[in-house]
Formats: C-alpha cells, structure tokens, sequence
C-alpha cells in the first residue's frame, strides 16, 4: 500500500551494504529520504545517484539523510554503489518496496527520459548485466520527518521519474 503525506511512519532499523546500522527515520538528522531504486548496476539508477553524490555536502547542509534501497544482494550493491556517501540498503526480497508500495511496470524503461538516463548511465561506466530480482522496477522517494511524518511523496511512472536535488530540497524548506 502506498504511502501518503501525513502519514506517520513507525521507526526502522536497516542494515546497510557496509554491516552498519541505520534508523529510518534518523532521529539525528531533520529528514530521512528513502530512495527506492532498480537492481544494483541499474545505469538510469546509477547516473541519478551520481547527481545526489556531486550534492552530497548541499543535502547534508539541509539536514536531510539519504537511505537508498535496491532490491538487489548486498554481494551486487557492492560493485555499483560501494563508493557511495550515503546508506545503502539491499532489499533482495523486496521486503520494504512491499511495505512502502513501490511498484513494477513493463514500461518502465521504454520512457525518452529513461533511455536517455540509461545512454548517461552508460557513459559514466556504471551499468551492470545482471538485473538481479528484475528490470521492470519504478523508483520512489520518500521524505520523512524526525518523528516519522511523511513530509513528501513521489512514486515514479517510468525508470528516470523521481525527485532531482533540487526537488527533494524544495520539499524541505
């Protein structure tokens, strides 16, 4: 079922691809943003990481924690996102894409905005051939509160449809 502004959370522990613990929401940071993404060398996913990674200092300054999920094996994430400033999270079992109603489409990679997320995704040398758990994945974005509030939305229509940087900060202010 998905999610709705409004809505109160209750807390969550994740374990993250490095064996860290993270508390969703993070009671030390203003906001929590769970990002729901594809497989792990998913290139449209990647290249939109690589947007937030390049504005990692401005979401911190924002107060904002960002906690990625891909349903992928944490052994896969290792290879693609590994380097990432933020928590990672495997979700093999699409546990909490169930939880927070993230969905599958065919379509989802057929969108120009997509395909031209995945050409950039290419070039940028992060793609991998293995779509672990499937290729049919939307993306979502969820922005939580301190306590837990659903402050903002998004679930995605086509594989490049979520929040950019500069979306997810118009939500906090």
């Amino acid at each position: 079922m998905k999610v709705k502004v409004g809505e109160k959370i209750t807390p969550f522990s994740l374990e993250t691809i490095t064996g860290e613990s993270q508390m969703v929401p993070d009671p030390s940071r203003k906001y929590t943003h769970l990002q729901f993404r594809r497989f792990a060398g998913c290139p449209i996913c990647n290249f939109h990481l690589h947007t937030f990674s390049k504005n990692a200092d401005n979401l911190e300054a924002a107060g904002i924690m960002e906690v990625i999920m891909f349903h992928s094996s944490v052994e896969e994430m290792r290879k693609y996102q590994n380097d990432l400033p933020f928590s990672t999270v495997a979700d093999p079992k699409k546990k909490y894409y169930k939880q927070f109603g993230v969905e599958t489409s065919w379509f989802a990679s057929l969108h120009p905005k997509a395909l031209w997320a995945a050409v950039k995704g290419i070039l940028i040398g992060k793609m991998g051939l293995k779509m672990e758990n499937g290729a049919l994945g939307l993306p979502a974005d969820i922005l939580l509160d301190q306590l837990g509030t659903v402050v903002a939305v998004k679930y995605g229509s086509h594989a490049y449809d979520q929040w950019e940087v500069s979306e997810l900060l118009e939500h906090t202010n």
